[in-house]
């Protein structure tokens, strides 16, 4: 009978790598430097850096960028539309029903970010974390072709799967990303490069603001450029992903593949097998417990009571991080620096401003994950939200009645996506990944991604009713929505930071009888 080579590859390995166990005082040590023994895994390393590269700069920014590119030109594309239904069947559309195909076209959108969140559990149990990205990435490839046809097709309808196979691939970017880099992370840069999807898709969307202005590509002869102008990256990332690792516990825990995974695990953190006996024996345990349980599905999560809690965690935050109002303070910022007197063009740039400032406290968050609590930071980004909110439905309503009211409302707005981009923004896309052991993960990481698009989905389908019956008085709403996150959080998120997933698990499986921050004492 022929060898598994995955499990029996002596080739390569001296050791049954399978059955290695953690060094006592009595074992014969190996011959290894001093020096080298007093490593540990846990910093960044080369192939590390290029993995969150690759996954930021080919999943998350295209994401990103399909969310940003539709402001600025709108009226461009419209104008095609109407042109188009002349062209095509001869109706001239009125301007309720140019709203409506409007509409359906950028809400499409969101419609394939949650198709892909629900398909990102199976393909990355089915392909591996790596395979189910390049799939995201080859959806992003044919998306930007439809696109970039549509004008030459004048066809509305393959706007329509653009925009639908674009959001798929955004979809499965949201729940892909982060599974993947926390699994190939040590768990002290767990919180760091889970940043990276809020990170990548802050600066998607200032790409895409900058590309629809008429002084980029938001002009009547290049927005369909405009358009495609993310598919570089998404091209680059299907190349560079193949020469990445792919995640040491799927291999391990869902594959059964134990040699090829402590390989990557090796490859991954740049140093002997035999120096990370304690991650291979985490790998094995985690492993056990899976081997005496079912399959996780979708259905088999959302039924399980030991993870209801933990679940509904990952969901309300996704879907609250979309009530907090961060939309709605960016919708509201153009009028805000108009009156504050920068004319058009002026408020255009201010706009693009504030996108600045979200990037940079992404950028600022990596650290921050890496050395404060994340309930301390979340609860933190809430309050200060909230004051915000209120200050805004404050100033807003007063605009006009003094001279620096408006500069506080820029300041004001400011702020909000300061305070918003420090907890509120990055959390919640990676908090699933610390809750749950490598099983139950992808279904509950693709059902957290699905109530993101849909919040997003809703707040954008209901926002302009909402806000013309309640003016700047809807920024209330946000505010009580965002308090009500942070009540919830305080008392049922448990602490995440260096702690391993089976442990956090384990504080959560009594449901909303648990009290996971009553007894853990901060270390």
């Amino acid at each position: 009978m022929e060898a598994n080579p995955d499990t029996n590859d002596s080739s390569a390995l001296c050791v049954d790598l399978s059955k290695i166990t953690p060094l006592s005082a009595d074992t014969e040590k190996p011959n290894i430097s001093d020096d080298r023994n007093k490593e540990e895994p846990g910093g960044w390393t080369p192939l590390l850096v290029l993995g969150g590269a690759t996954c930021c700069i080919g999943s998350a920014i295209p994401a990103g960028y399909n969310i940003g590119v539709m402001n600025n030109p709108a009226h461009i594309m419209q104008a095609f539309c109407n042109e188009t239904m002349i062209e095509q069947h001869g109706v001239q559309l009125n301007p309720e029903w140019l709203k409506i195909i409007w509409s359906a076209i950028v809400s499409i959108f969101l419609i394939g970010g949650v198709t892909g969140s629900l398909a990102a559990s199976w393909l990355a149990d089915k392909y591996g974390r790596k395979g189910a990205l390049v799939i995201g990435n080859i959806c992003g490839l044919v998306g930007a072709a439809l696109l970039i046809l549509v004008k030459y097709l004048s066809s509305i309808e393959s706007f329509l799967l653009g925009r639908l196979i674009v959001g798929l691939s955004g979809g499965l970017a949201t729940s892909l990303l982060p599974m993947y880099m926390t699994e190939v992370a040590p768990i002290k840069l767990r919180g760091a490069v889970g940043v990276l999807c809020q990170l990548g898709i802050t600066c998607g969307v200032l790409l895409g603001q900058i590309a629809g202005l008429d002084t980029v590509l938001g002009t009547k002869d290049t927005w369909p450029i405009m358009l495609a102008s993310f598919s570089p990256l998404c091209f680059l990332a299907v190349i560079i992903t193949f020469a990445l690792p792919e995640s040491p516990k799927y291999l391990y825990i869902i594959r059964g593949k134990h040699t090829k995974a402590i390989r990557e695990l090796s490859r991954l953190r740049n140093m002997d097998i035999m120096l990370l006996q304690k991650e291979i024996s985490d790998l094995r345990a985690e492993a056990e417990i899976r081997s005496s349980t079912e399959t996780w599905t979708i259905n088999r999560v959302i039924s399980d009571p030991t993870v209801k809690l933990p679940l509904i965690i990952v969901c309300l935050l996704q879907f609250g991080q979309q009530l907090s109002g961060i939309n709605a303070v960016f919708y509201y910022s153009s009028s805000i620096f108009i009156d504050a007197g920068l004319g058009i063009k002026g408020s255009q740039y201010a706009t693009l401003g504030t996108g600045l400032v979200n990037i940079g406290m992404a950028l600022v968050s990596v650290p921050v994950m890496s050395y404060f609590n994340r309930r301390t930071v979340m609860l933190t980004s809430c309050y200060l939200s909230i004051s915000c909110l209120v200050l805004l439905c404050a100033t807003i309503s007063l605009i006009h009645a003094a001279p620096f009211v408006p500069w506080l409302c820029i300041v004001t707005v400011l702020l909000y996506v300061l305070f918003y981009g420090i907890g509120l923004g990055p959390i919640p896309f990676f908090i699933g990944s610390e809750l749950f052991d490598v099983g139950p993960r992808p279904a509950a990481m693709a059902l957290g991604s699905v109530f993101n698009w849909g919040g997003n989905f809703v707040v954008g389908m209901m926002f302009p009713t909402v806000v013309g019956a309640c003016g700047p008085y809807t920024f209330l709403i946000f505010a009580c929505f965002t308090l009500l996150l942070a009540l919830f959080v305080k008392i049922f998120l448990p602490e995440t930071r260096g702690r391993s997933t089976m442990e956090v698990a384990s504080t959560v499986t009594q449901g909303f009888k648990s009290r996971p921050n009553g007894t853990f004492i901060n270390k």
